[in-house]
């Protein structure tokens, strides 16, 4: 019988790279991760030279191959036993697994939950649709075909989605009767390159960034010339509905976030794609939301090239998640920090991570876009009241 958690049955094609990275990259180093030997059916234990050697086999649906309370598969870096205590991994606790929960994806973005229905929302790029994972009874379904090559999604504070299309490249608000209202698809009239990711303040003002990944081929939207200068981060006005330019200097943005207070925005850099000497980092601002400004720019965290990371989300006491991938495969997965950027954890996933966000009738269960399949894992905190 046909495992109803699979919704596709066709057999994924070797990974496709989405953004040449580095040609020629000398060989990888070893991590210095220590993991569970009882990993080893699915990848060579963290922390060995070398790149993991993955099984030929395909992962099932249900808790990861090897896994055993606690799960390996959470790391800590606090050395000794895990610790519950806030200078501990909040990932950790007795029973916890990560699990793979669905699978059969191109190309798994842009989480969001929906509390209302009990059901995440996410984007599979490349084939084109938004996909809904139920959370009560596990059933796959298609929400949304064709979607404009969605990326990022969001909720607003009305409980609407707000989506950013990579053929479309534009940001979108899906009504409440089903209807699509157009948010943003120019600056200053000319295109937009192909909306990436998006948060929504209290006051309702939609933040998102622009990088070009989305018009760079024809796998994961149209291939185009950009008509923007840069690569920008824009804030569109509530009322008005103006969109203005906030940050104008990154190489490439990507993920964004607020902190629980909304006063700092963190948003990825994912210019690494671009060139071996460009940043590949998280950056901080802080954030006057009556003012709709950013100010005081800082890199929060730096990411191990050539490894980018793409979504962040906060919990509710200012930690950072946020996702890890595209480089050394013992780095795929997602890390953890607190407020002040120190490492607390990791938890390591055998595919790529795109993107994040937690959900669950506690706000304690993160859902994580691993390359072909969505992943889930319970933890000891709850996410932002924010998307």
């Amino acid at each position: 019988m046909t495992n109803p958690l699979t919704i596709s049955t066709e057999v994924n094609e070797p990974f496709l790279a989405r953004r040449t990275l580095l040609k020629g990259a000398a060989a990888i180093a070893a991590t210095g991760v220590t993991m569970n030997a009882a990993l080893a059916a699915s990848v060579t234990p963290l922390g060995q030279t070398g790149a993991p050697t993955r099984s030929t086999a395909p992962l099932p649906l249900g808790p990861l191959p090897g896994s055993r309370y606690p799960d390996a598969h959470l790391e800590s870096a606090k050395k000794g036993p895990p610790s519950f205590g806030p200078s501990g991994f909040p990932a950790f606790a007795g029973t916890m697994a990560v699990e793979r929960v669905a699978t059969g994806f191109r190309w798994a973005e842009g989480p969001v939950y929906f509390a209302a229905g009990r059901y995440l929302l996410f984007s599979d790029i490349p084939n084109n649709r938004i996909m809904r994972f139920s959370e009560d009874d596990g059933h796959v379904s298609v929400y949304r075909q064709p979607s404009m090559n969605s990326n990022g999604n969001t909720i607003d504070r009305e409980g609407r989605l707000i989506t950013c299309e990579h053929s479309g490249r534009r940001v979108t608000r899906t009504e409440l009767d089903g209807s699509i209202t157009i948010i943003a698809d120019k600056f200053n009239g000319k295109r937009l390159n192909s909306p990436n990711d998006a948060v929504v303040t209290a006051d309702g003002a939609i933040w998102f960034t622009d990088p070009a990944y989305g018009i760079g081929g024809f796998y994961e939207g149209i291939k185009a010339e950009p008509e923007q200068e840069k690569k920008n981060v824009y804030r569109v006005d509530p009322k008005s509905g103006d969109v203005k330019v906030v940050v104008d200097d990154f190489v490439e943005p990507n993920g964004i976030t607020l902190s629980p207070d909304e006063k700092k925005i963190y948003i990825c850099e994912t210019g690494f794609t671009d060139g071996p000497d460009n940043p590949s980092h998280i950056r901080v601002f802080d954030l006057d939301v009556a003012a709709g400004k950013v100010s005081n720019s800082k890199v929060f965290a730096e990411m191990p090239k050539p490894s980018i990371t793409d979504g962040v989300r906060c919990d509710t006491e200012g930690r950072v998640w946020c996702s890890v991938g595209w480089g050394d495969p013992n780095e795929d997965g997602v890390r953890c920090y607190t407020p002040s950027g120190d490492l607390l954890g990791k938890i390591h996933i055998p595919e790529t991570v795109a993107n994040l966000c937690f959900g669950g009738q506690q706000r304690n269960r993160l859902y994580i876009c691993g390359s072909t399949s969505l992943y889930a894992v319970y933890t000891s905190v709850q996410g932002a009241m924010k998307p």
